[in-house]
């Protein structure tokens, strides 16, 4: 009989082991800033939405309604869509949203003007009462803020992206 003295090794020795502990922490390190900042970005992007699913529904239900809606702005990201005057066809609240569905308290909302909290549609979806006129959403950070507007008396709601870095033929840049 003839011995082989080659053994076969299972496994992974200690050092190649701790080689891929390092490639391993070295990639987290490169990679957790970025993740951080996107997820700051999809906070502020969720809330943004919101607040244009929110004026869009209140023109809609205006329209639908052959009534004036009211959008309402709410502390932090919250909003409540409702009849400017209530009858049994038009309730004074037709949706709702508070600031802690879906987002965070990380994710600040500044209304324009500062005092205006509230816009109404009529029945036809322009304005009714000018009021709010622009909201800005962003993160304390600074991260990539988002705007909606409420474009011209038409009612129109947008959402924009107020970075002064865009090209003025960038879609996406704010008017």
């Amino acid at each position: 009989m003839l011995s082989d003295s080659r053994t076969i090794q299972k496994g992974m020795t200690l050092i190649e082991l701790m080689i891929a502990i390092a490639v391993f922490a070295l990639l987290i390190g490169i990679a957790l800033p970025s993740y951080q900042s996107w997820i700051q970005n999809t906070k502020v992007r969720n809330v943004a939405e919101s607040l244009q699913n929110g004026l869009q529904l209140s023109r809609a239900e205006a329209v639908r309604r052959n009534a004036s809606v009211t959008f309402t702005l709410g502390p932090g990201s919250g909003w409540t869509v409702g009849c400017a005057t209530a009858t049994a066809n038009c309730p004074a609240i037709l949706q709702s949203r508070s600031s802690t569905e879906g987002s965070t308290t990380a994710v600040v909302v500044t209304p324009l003007p500062s005092t205006a909290t509230s816009i109404t549609f009529n029945s036809f979806g322009a304005i009714a009462s000018a009021g709010l006129t622009q909201m800005d959403v962003s993160t304390p950070q600074g991260n990539r803020p988002l705007r909606i507007l409420i474009v011209g008396g038409g009612g129109t709601v947008k959402m924009c992206d107020p970075s002064t870095s865009l090209p003025s033929s960038d879609p996406r840049k704010c008017p």
